[in-house]
């Protein structure tokens, strides 16, 4: 491949670029493939290894134990980005799969709480923290080995295959999933076949572990390490030197952050906000999800060269801008395809709770012991439960709340000064004289398969993820382009998962939180479009176009 530094370059994608952007990209969809894997089978590991609390702190825990995967990417970024700059790139994403398959492949082997108690929750976490650690230190390394690769006017469209691999890993553990399921049958799966994704691993590590040792090491590291210009201090170069630590942030809060917002939204909030909000039939949300991303992904690699003819800054933060501006009404056209009912009960009969504010509480029970008894927070979980969208009126106080639907008023119970036996029955008659208010108003119990807009909500999944494709094609190529090769790794590797760790992994349950809070399903979305906006905004201002930077200077 002709070096960027030497005449007029070959825009040609050879062999060897052909087998550089192969064996990057395969690797890097298996992590995403065996990162992503826990998230859809929450609730079935809820049942397997935090079986020793009751089923919603269960549900929280292992909600959390995902998330601990997310929380750790960006130390995962520190230790693996230090590596890569020292040893090479080629050498830290091949320690980082090895990471990552072994892990994937202990959960699937992993003793459950029935069989040898707390130690299964145990090791359940650390194997997740260990793939968290090896996703950090894996983007980076691919993201960078090829575009050191890339010939000059080409860095976003060879990295954009990179930028496929998410949405691919993704893709690609929801259909094992349910080739799985439908090959063994639910009352397996549920008891046993749900290690097998995970077991599938290790053959995939085998595969991608070949075809990467047939690589050799990127050529802009061996020159540099040759000519001995490599940083022996990577961390104190990166983020101990101001001017570097600079770009540090300016990519982060200028491109990586709104990237993450967009990425998560379009993709795992959109498919909560169908199962969890408007009751879709979790298979059929599914499907609906990975045929958009089906039609979507050919996208990235579109945006990516796009980005090497206009620049990666209009492209990433017009995506930004974009989502955020029409985030509001693509959610209210979803509800309204995915459940009609649901659509037509909110406009017709509008639910409000009248309570006093005090008598509410944040429902929130870490070790699953609180007895939420008052008569607001009565109300308020129900309604939660259901997926009905409330809004809340202040009432005086002491007053014993009320569930307002349309015309009709349902009012609540003092919980708190009944023995739990009566409070029991109580909740029982209570919850379903309220079900016989609400189903009377047309509130559906769940999303009615047979009047899904099918067609309806795959093209608005398709505008979600096409968003996604906009700001995730020409990240890679942007965030190399703001670094040295010799803290190139360490450098772009940290903002790329504080965004996606952090502000993109924690989305889902903030966003949730603030639609608890509020008792409006759309409110949620307010964290992705204020992040998103402000991206745009900032990367506006402080980000270089960097499509004709010499990345081997």
């Amino acid at each position: 491949m002709t070096d960027t530094r030497a005449g007029t370059p070959d825009t040609r994608i050879g062999k060897d670029d052909r087998l550089v952007i192969l064996a990057s990209s395969v690797g890097t969809v298996i992590e995403w493939y065996d990162f992503y894997l826990y998230g859809s089978l929450a609730a079935i590991i809820t049942t397997q290894f935090f079986s020793g609390v009751n089923e919603t702190t269960g549900y929280i825990f292992a909600l959390m134990a995902f998330a601990a995967g997310f929380a750790v990417r960006p130390f995962g970024a520190i230790v693996f980005g230090r590596l890569g700059d020292l040893w090479g790139r080629k050498n830290t994403f091949l320690v980082t799969m090895l990471l990552m398959g072994l892990s994937t492949f202990v959960v699937g082997l992993l003793p459950n709480y029935a069989a040898i108690g707390i130690a299964a929750p145990i090791i359940l976490v650390l194997m997740r923290l260990i793939q968290g650690l090896a996703l950090g230190g894996e983007y980076g390394g691919a993201a960078t080995y090829v575009a050191e690769h890339a010939p000059p006017g080409k860095r976003g469209f060879y990295t954009s295959f990179i930028q496929i691999t998410a949405t691919a890993g993704l893709m690609i553990s929801l259909l094992v999933i349910l080739g799985v399921r439908f090959a063994v049958g639910e009352a397996a799966f549920l008891d046993w076949g749900w290690r097998i994704p995970f077991l599938l691993s290790i053959l995939m590590l085998g595969v991608s572990l070949l075809i990467r040792l047939k690589l050799a090491e990127s050529p802009a590291f061996q020159r540099m390490k040759d000519e001995g210009k490599a940083s022996k201090t990577p961390l104190k170069d990166s983020f101990g030197k101001w001017p570097n630590l600079k770009l540090v942030l300016i990519a982060l809060v200028g491109l990586a952050a709104g990237q993450a917002v967009v990425w998560y939204t379009g993709q795992f909030y959109a498919l909560f906000f169908l199962e969890r909000v408007l009751k879709v039939d979790g298979a059929l949300a599914n499907m609906m999800i990975a045929a958009a991303l089906l039609l979507a992904t050919p996208f990235f690699v579109f945006w990516g060269w796009l980005s090497d003819k206009v620049g990666r800054k209009p492209i990433i933060l017009g995506g930004c801008l974009i989502a955020a501006l029409t985030y509001f009404p693509l959610f209210h056209a979803l509800t309204g395809a995915a459940n009609p009912q649901l659509a037509a009960a909110t406009a017709s009969a509008p639910v409000s709770v009248y309570a006093d504010p005090a008598d509410c509480s944040v429902q929130f029970d870490p070790i699953g012991k609180t007895v939420f008894n008052t008569s607001c927070d009565l109300a308020k979980s129900w309604l939660a439960k259901a997926g009905v969208t409330y809004e809340n009126v202040a009432a005086p106080a002491g007053t014993v709340a009320e569930v307002r639907i349309g015309g009709t008023t349902v009012q609540s119970f003092r919980g708190e000064t009944m023995p739990p036996a009566d409070f029991k029955t109580a909740r029982t008659d209570w919850e379903k004289g309220l079900g016989e208010a609400l189903k009377a108003a047309g509130y559906p119990a769940k999303a009615d398969s047979a009047l899904v807009n099918k067609p309806l909500v795959i093209a608005i999944l398709f505008v979600l993820v096409f968003y996604v494709t906009m700001v995730y094609g020409p990240i890679a190529a942007a965030l190399v382009e703001m670094f040295p090769t010799n803290i190139r790794y360490t450098s772009m590797s940290l903002p790329y998962h504080i965004g996606n760790g952090w502000f993109g992994g924690f989305l889902p349950t903030t966003a949730f939180a603030m639609v608890a809070a509020t008792g409006n399903i759309y409110y949620g979305l307010w964290y992705p479009i204020v992040i998103a906006i402000a991206t745009a905004a900032l990367g506006f201002l402080l980000v270089r176009e960097g499509k004709d930077v010499d990345i081997h200077a």
